[in-house]
C-alpha cells in the first residue's frame, strides 16, 4: 500500500483505512495476525524482520504498528522511521551515513523504536543492524522485499538475534472481509449480493495485493498496477542483482512456471522445454533464474517429502505463485486449470497457518501437501470436485494408504459432501476452510 500517496492514508486501530477524495470510499483491512506478531515482540531484545513480496503491505503494517505505539505511551520523538524507496532518504543508502543519522536521532534515556523499510537497498546494511542491535535502548524493526536480504550469510550473522514474519498478500478471508466492508461503505452503489463462489472467482482474477481493492474491479487498472509490481520484482530484485542480460529468456521461465503451478517439474525439464521452443538454454542458467524468482518471492518452490522413508527428496519440486492475479495478467485465459489454482490458494493458506509445507510421496501416490511442524504432521489432498465416484475413490485411497494416525484432509469446492468423515479422512469445503470457520464433521 506504500504505492498510495501519503496524503490519502490515515490509520485507525488495527485496520488499514484508505480514503479516496474523488470517491469518498474507504476500505478497512484487518491484518490482525501480523499486527499481533509485532505487538507481542515489542521491547524484546530481538530484531523483528518482516519479509514479503513487494506491495504486500509491509510498509502499511509498520504505519499501523507505529500508530499503536503512539496510542500506548510512546512519544513521536522515540520513533525513527526510514523507507529506503523514498527519495528523501537517498543519501542514507551509504551504510556509514545511515548509522550516523540514526545515532544522531537516538534519545539516550528512552526506548527508541527504529523502522528500516526496504532495507535491501542498502549495501552492507547488516553492519548497521548489528550495531543497533547491541544498544539496550533500541527496539529494531526491518523489512525487505526479497529473500536475498535474508541470505544464509546474513541469517548466520544474526543467528539467534532475529525473528522473521513472512508476510503474504491478502488471504481469501482478508479479501472477502475487505470487499464486504467496501460495499457497506459505498452508499451510492446498489447492493448486489454475491455468493462466496463469486467472491472466490473475483479473488483469483483481481489479485490479492491490497491496493487492487481500490481499483473497483477495473481489470485494466488492476493489470497496469500488477504490471508495475511484476516489472519492479523482475528488473530491480532479479535482473539487476543477478546481472541477467537476456530478460526475455527470464520471462520465458516465468511463463513456464506460472503455466505449470502444481505440476511436478525439474530444472532440466524447464531447460529442455525452452530449448524445444527455440529459446536455447541450459540447466545452470535456468537454475539461476528460478532461484532469482524464488528469492524475489514471486514464486514458491515446494520440495518433496517421502512419507514412508521420512526423508526429504532432492528431485522434482512443485511451484506456486505468490499472487494469482499476476498469473492471470501474464497468461490471460490460457490454461485456467481451476484445480491447480485452488491448490495454489490452499498452499499459500497452509503457509500462513502452518509454515512448513511439502509435497508428499507415499509409494506411488502423491499427497498434495504434508505439513510438518515439530510433533505435528498433517496430510492434505486438494480436488476441485470429488462428485465423480472415481475421483473421490482416487483421492481417498491416496490418504487411506498412509497407516499412521495423523490428521488427513480432503479439501474440495464441493458443497454436497463436506463436511463429512470417511474412515478418519475429513472432507472439507474449501471456502469454509479458507474463511477459518469452525467446521462440524459428520461421520458416515
Amino acid at each position: 500500500m506504500d504505492f498510495i500517496p501519503k496524503n490519502l492514508i490515515f490509520y485507525k486501530k488495527d485496520y488499514i483505512i484508505l480514503e479516496k477524495k474523488w470517491g469518498a470510499k474507504m476500505i478497512r483491512i484487518d491484518r490482525k495476525e501480523y499486527l499481533d506478531f509485532l505487538i507481542k515482540s515489542k521491547d524484546k531484545q530481538i530484531i523483528k524482520v518482516v519479509s514479503g513480496v513487494r506491495r504486500c503491505g509491509k510498509s502499511t503494517l509498520f504505519e499501523i504498528y507505529k500508530d499503536y505505539l503512539l496510542k500506548n505511551g510512546v512519544e513521536k520523538i522515540q520513533i525513527i522511521s526510514i523507507n529506503f524507496e523514498d527519495m528523501d532518504y537517498e543519501e542514507l543508502t551509504d551504510y556509514k551515513k545511515l548509522y550516523e543519522y540514526i545515532k544522531s536521532k537516538i534519545i539516550e534515556d528512552k526506548k527508541n523504536y527504529i523502522f528500516l523499510d526496504e532495507i535491501q537497498h542498502i549495501d552492507k546494511f547488516e553492519k548497521v543492524v548489528d550495531s543497533l542491535f547491541i544498544k539496550d535502548n533500541v527496539d529494531l524493526y526491518i523489512t525487505g522485499s526479497n529473500a536475498y536480504f535474508m541470505s544464509s550469510e546474513l541469517a548466520t550473522l544474526l543467528s539467534g538475534r532475529y525473528i522473521e514474519l513472512k508476510m503474504l498478500p491478502l488471504s481469501f478471508k482478508e479479501y472477502y472481509q475487505a470487499r464486504l466492508e467496501y460495499k457497506n461503505l459505498d452508499k451510492k452503489e446498489s447492493k448486489i449480493l454475491k455468493t462466496l463462489m463469486q467472491y472466490y472467482n473475483e479473488y483469483i482474477v483481481n489479485s490479492s495485493f491490497p491496493y487492487t481493492l481500490q481499483l473497483e474491479n477495473n481489470l485494466k487498472n488492476i493489470y497496469e498496477y500488477l504490471s508495475g509490481i511484476y516489472n519492479s520484482v523482475l528488473l530491480k530484485d532479479i535482473v539487476a542483482r543477478l546481472k541477467i542480460a537476456d530478460v526475455m529468456r527470464l520471462e520465458s521461465v516465468v511463463k513456464y512456471l506460472f503455466d505449470n503451478i502444481g505440476n511436478l517439474t525439474s530444472i532440466s525439464k524447464i531447460a529442455n522445454t525452452l530449448t524445444s521452443m527455440g529459446r536455447k538454454t541450459d540447466t545452470k542458467t535456468v537454475e539461476k533464474y528460478v532461484k532469482g524468482l524464488v528469492d524475489g518471492l514471486l514464486i514458491y518452490e515446494v520440495n518433496r517429502y517421502n512419507i514412508k522413508g521420512k526423508e526429504f527428496l532432492s528431485t522434482l519440486s512443485k511451484y506456486y505463485v505468490s499472487d494469482l492475479g499476476l498469473r492471470q495478467m501474464i497468461l490471460g485465459n490460457r490454461n485456467i486449470d481451476m484445480g491447480h489454482i485452488l491448490e495454489n490458494i490452499i498452499y499459500l493458506e497452509l503457509l500462513r497457518r502452518k509454515a512448513n509445507v511439502y509435497v508428499g510421496q507415499f509409494d506411488k501416490n502423491e499427497i498434495d501437501f504434508v505439513v510438518i511442524n515439530s510433533n505435528e504432521v498433517e496430510y492434505y489432498q486438494v480436488a476441485l470436485t470429488v462428485l465423480d465416484e472415481n475421483t473421490l475413490k482416487r483421492e481417498l485411497d491416496a490418504l487411506k494408504n498412509i497407516k499412521d494416525n495423523y490428521p488427513k484432509y480432503l479439501i474440495t469446492l464441493d458443497e454436497v459432501l463436506p463436511n463429512t468423515d470417511y474412515e478418519g479422512i475429513k472432507i472439507i469445503n474449501a471456502l469454509e476452510w479458507l474463511l477459518g470457520e469452525e467446521i462440524k464433521i459428520k461421520n458416515l
